[in-house]
């Protein structure tokens, strides 16, 4: 049971009308929903389900379900799962979602600030961090987040665009990183573009322009194995 996700064409929605399609142990799938499921490294959203009828169920997390294409949103322990058919308003936790859509994007600028594939990373809520493959190279914290708030602060646009598998294959060094690739089995691929900084590939939640991201700074440099260089980044305010 396919979910339309209307995060991919506007992150900045935060409510819609929506359909149950099934609810179990698994989760609730809903028809439509702006609700993005854990994947790429970012966090699932978490929210409300506002039942037509009365009443509401509190979802804790979202995941990715069994079938391609399909979001199951978690019920908070203890709520009563809808019957199919039912009529919903699904809204997420905004101020949540928007921390996770900043640092997202900050981590893109990360990207453009190190030379280096990497190799793993994680988006939570006020916090990120990226690994890289960064062999025997000296990594300083202060000009790292000297370079970071020079790209937040020049405010530059965000935008998304497709190309077609085909394409993708052709240009194999938009692929930055090296543990998650992009799928490639629905015929095209989203890319995400801060204009005059990062092209790369991602099905994540972003700000529209960098400025938006606010603030932020370095926290620890960490060495993870004899190749792994984590860099933890952290909002400033």
């Amino acid at each position: 049971m396919t979910t339309e996700a209307l995060f991919r064409d506007d992150a900045y929605a935060k409510t819609c009308e929506a359909r149950v399609l099934s609810a179990d142990e698994a989760g609730i799938r809903l028809d439509r929903t702006v609700f993005y499921p854990m994947s790429g490294g970012q966090a699932g959203d978490t929210g409300t389900l506002r039942l037509n009828g009365g009443g509401e169920i509190a979802i804790a997390d979202t995941r990715k379900g069994q079938a391609p294409g399909e979001i199951s949103h978690i019920p908070a322990s203890g709520e009563a799962l809808p019957a199919p058919g039912t009529k919903v308003t699904a809204e997420i936790d905004w101020t949540r979602r928007h921390r996770l859509m900043r640092m997202h994007t900050c981590l893109h600028l990360l990207c453009s600030v190190i030379e280096g594939d990497v190799t793993g990373g994680s988006i939570s809520d006020g916090k990120g961090r990226l690994d890289f493959n960064l062999p025997d190279t000296a990594l300083d914290k202060e000009e790292i987040t000297a370079a970071l708030n020079r790209l937040i602060e020049a405010d530059h646009p965000i935008g998304t665009r497709w190309i077609t598998d085909e394409e993708m294959a052709a240009n194999p060094q938009l692929v930055r990183t090296m543990s998650v690739k992009p799928p490639m089995d629905s015929g095209r691929v989203r890319l995400l573009d801060i204009e005059g900084v990062d092209l790369q590939p991602c099905g994540g939640t972003h700000v529209r322009r960098t400025g938006e991201i606010g603030p932020v700074r370095v926290g620890k440099i960490e060495n993870k194995g004899r190749q792994n260089r984590r860099i933890n980044i952290l909002f400033a305010e």
